[in-house]
């Protein structure tokens, strides 16, 4: 089902760290007047040529739309066009630094890429408002609609692919050690039931990878902090690298790995694949769509896995949180934007749509109303008879609020994954990291730090 894994990790692991410093450089010599001019027209909503850029397993779902479409829209000629990810975010900046000109009609864009876009190029991207788009502000799962829309009003792009927090885990391990896992109500629970279960059987609970080899690297850190509500930036855009709860998510990772509980998967996406193929660690705290990876390299383990949504930080609290999303955008230099806005209400907000990708690619929708179909309340029997959809569903439909990466995100996470890399290898302080990090980030883009 889930046949494009290698976009969805370069989704936040390769691609990630260039977001930041790549807008930057060349939005910074891009000259005033040219970057994101926009210059595009509305056209007729029915009419024109439209041309798509994606990658991957989305971007074959979105042509194998487009036949229906057709019927529905005959005097619409969509184009889909794999552009590659990570190639795509390079192939979007050039485009918008250039005033527009070679900028596909309707962009896929992480939502890591989102702010550092309409930042850089207030033009670069079409406000889907006017077009109608805020007739769905209430449709997508909990924190999207505010991500694409800060500010209530101009509606940047629509929600297309909301990725859950999840805890994948060996749950032979777990019996074989005596632990019951659905017990597990916070992450200390978690690391003395990882005390028991690396006692009994010899697996790590988890892995990371500890020099920060792949940007990806803080990937389990970023989930707990916004398993408290937290992240690098507010959402008036200042730094938080070194808050409380950042403090908290660094110190439950440094607890974990002077217990021995901690593999290192340097190398990346390899290592993990590695490390899952060996039974390395007994928890992948993964989100939503790393179930299908799971299913694909260890057909031969089917009913030893479960899934869960993962422990709370503190007891009690959230155990929540969309950790990565991709949204449909219209270039602000498009010729036909209404008939491209067309296509992406097609596409995002038609349930049958959504299901139809959901069955091909194992994409998990934002839209929520796709949830009623069948589909998503299987039992699954790979994981043990769970219902994986539902599990997630539970996650996408509990308050959340939006997540600000900023144009600096880039930034943010090349600090914090050498700050997290001192605490695991060199044993640091994670307060004294973190804040070392906030202040260098403060120098690095002038931002303030929130204290």
């Amino acid at each position: 089902m889930h046949g494009d894994t290698g976009r969805r990790r370069m989704l936040k692991a390769a691609g990630a760290l260039a977001a930041g410093a790549g807008l930057t450089g060349i939005a910074g010599c891009s000259g005033s007047g040219a970057a994101g001019s926009g210059g595009g027209e509305p056209g007729d909503r029915d009419r024109g040529d439209v041309t798509v850029w994606s990658w991957q397993g989305p971007a074959a779902e979105l042509k194998a739309l487009v036949p229906e479409f057709n019927k529905r829209h005959p005097g619409i000629r969509v184009t889909v066009e794999d552009i590659g990810n990570p190639a795509i975010w390079s192939k979007i900046t050039t485009a918008m630094a250039a005033g527009g000109q070679g900028l596909a009609d309707v962009l896929h864009i992480g939502v890591d890429y989102l702010p550092g876009y309409v930042e850089k190029f207030p033009e670069g991207l079409a406000d889907l408002a006017p077009l109608g788009a805020t007739a769905y502000k209430d449709a997508f799962a909990q924190g999207l609609w505010q991500t694409v829309s800060p500010d209530g009003k101009r509606v940047n792009a629509i929600p297309w692919e909301a990725n859950s927090a999840g805890f994948y885990y060996r749950a032979d391990l777990f019996e074989k050690a005596g632990v019951d896992v659905d017990s597990l109500a916070t992450w200390d629970e978690t690391i003395e039931a990882g005390r028991r279960l690396k006692a009994r059987t010899g697996a790590h609970l988890l892995g990371i990878d500890k020099p920060a080899s792949q940007a990806d690297a803080a990937n389990f850190f970023q989930m707990l902090l916004q398993l408290q509500g937290a992240f690098y930036f507010d959402l008036d855009g200042a730094i938080t690298l070194d808050s409380p709860a950042a403090v908290t998510a660094m110190t439950l990772i440094k607890t974990m790995n002077d217990a021995g509980l901690v593999s290192d998967l340097a190398g990346g996406w390899n290592a993990l694949m590695s490390s899952l193929k060996h039974g390395t660690a007994a928890v992948l705290p993964w989100p939503t769509w790393f179930g299908g990876v799971i299913e694909e390299q260890l057909p031969d383990e089917a009913g030893k896995w479960a899934v869960r949504l993962p422990p709370a930080v503190r007891r009690g609290g959230p155990t929540a949180a969309t950790v990565n999303s991709t949204h449909l955008a219209v270039s602000g230099s498009s010729r036909h934007q209404a008939a491209a806005w067309t296509f992406v209400e097609y596409a995002l907000t038609r349930p049958a749509s959504q299901v139809r990708i959901y069955r091909a690619k194992g994409i998990a929708p934002a839209l929520m109303k796709a949830y009623d179909d069948p589909v998503f309340h299987q039992p699954s029997a790979f994981f043990g008879g769970r219902r994986k959809g539902e599990i997630f569903l539970e996650a996408l439909k509990a308050p959340q609020s939006a997540v600000n990466y900023t144009a600096d995100y880039g930034r943010a996470l090349k600090l914090v994954t050498d700050a997290q890399s001192k605490v695991l290898l060199k044993g640091a302080d994670p307060a004294r990291v973190l804040r070392d990090a906030a202040d260098t980030l403060a120098r690095q883009t002038g931002r303030k730090v929130k204290r």
